[in-house]
């Protein structure tokens, strides 16, 4: 028997850890940069989303960026290479939090 197939490399490329960055700004200075309180790969990447899901943070995901401001040392401010993907994500945020302050209509009745 011959077997057409190459043998399977023992080099296999391993799936990528979850990256996880937390990003916080400067509260009542809407001019300061936000800066990174928390980062982590694996593991440590997965307990920084618990909590920010248990704490009801929004989270947004951007495998690119968080790639690179992973690689940035804590209470370091965004780098200006970063700044446009930020910015626009903090837009969403503060969009989407604006949407859940607002009281909500009330039903429409079919009277």
């Amino acid at each position: 028997m011959v077997d057409n197939h190459d043998p399977p490399s023992p080099f296999k490329p391993r799936p990528k850890a979850p990256v996880a960055v937390a990003l916080q700004g400067e509260r009542g200075n809407p001019d300061s940069l936000p800066k990174i309180i928390a980062s982590g790969r694996g593991k440590l990447a997965e307990q920084i989303l618990e909590l920010a899901f248990s704490k009801g943070v929004k989270v947004r995901e951007d495998a690119d960026l968080a790639e690179l401001l992973v690689t940035l040392d804590l209470d370091t401010p965004i780098p200006s290479e970063a700044i446009v993907a930020v910015a626009e994500i903090l837009t969403r945020v503060y969009e989407a939090n604006a949407r859940l302050s607002k009281p909500l209509p009330p039903p429409e009745s079919s009277s």
